[in-house]
């Protein structure tokens, strides 16, 4: 979400099982109600589709998620994000990792991608 607001700071992005659209998703709802008020259009801000769909500066965004994480369906939901990405052309590699959750494990088997990923785009 900050690298889409502040785009033109970075060469690149990436996450590990990021909440892609918390404006749709009950836990997003609720932590936005309390920390942001009841009005939507204040949490637009902070939520990575309604950004993606916005903004003009295209940096590559690498997101790594596992198919077993129990946060999957009802709150992370990374396929909306690909699907905004789709619509507007924006650079989005999204990786569904099979049998990987939401653990510690999880990031420690792919951060070196990421690492990689953003030192790939640092030297272009």
């Amino acid at each position: 979400m900050l690298a889409l607001r502040l785009g033109n700071r970075f060469a690149s992005a990436s996450a590990f099982a990021p909440i892609v659209n918390p404006m749709q998703v009950p836990w997003g709802q609720k932590a936005f109600q309390a920390y942001l008020g009841d009005d939507p259009a204040a949490w637009r801000e902070y939520d990575s589709c309604q950004l993606m769909a916005e903004v003009a500066h295209r940096l590559p965004i690498l997101i790594d998620q596992g198919d077993s994480d129990q946060f999957l369906a009802d709150q992370l939901q990374p396929e909306r994000l690909e699907s905004v990405a789709s619509e507007v052309g924006f650079p989005l590699t999204l990786r569904i990792q099979p049998g990987y959750d939401h653990s510690y494990f999880f990031i420690a088997s792919f951060v070196e991608d990421h690492l990689r990923f953003h030192a790939q785009h640092l030297l272009a």
